[in-house]
């Protein structure tokens, strides 16, 4: 796990898989929140906003606030509603492009 992030990995010592996420692969604790252990790995922007393209990253974490959208096999999915499965695949959700300004 990324060491600069503020959020904590509750349980370093578990058992890993692997995800990517935007083409970045990651050893997540299996059967974790997908939010809370893309956090810990350092990831703070699941997607933009489509009108400004404002970043946006888990909010609630209990699935109201829908922030942490993200593409699961094609799928839009509340990454605050997934647990960590060995090999997903995770896409930001589509939005306007960060860096279009």
């Amino acid at each position: 796990m990324n060491d600069a992030s503020p959020f904590l990995d509750l349980d370093p010592g578990g058992p890993r898989v692997s995800v990517r996420f935007d083409g970045t692969d990651h050893a997540l604790p299996e059967g974790a929140n997908l939010a809370a252990a893309l956090l810990a790995a350092g990831v703070r922007v699941f997607r933009a906003t489509p009108v400004s393209g404002a970043p946006r990253a888990p909010f609630c974490m209990m699935g109201a606030c829908y922030d942490c959208l993200v593409l699961i096999d094609g799928v839009t999915r509340q990454a605050c509603m997934t647990r960590v499965t060995d090999g997903l695949v995770v896409e930001r959700a589509p939005g306007r492009d960060l860096h279009d300004g």
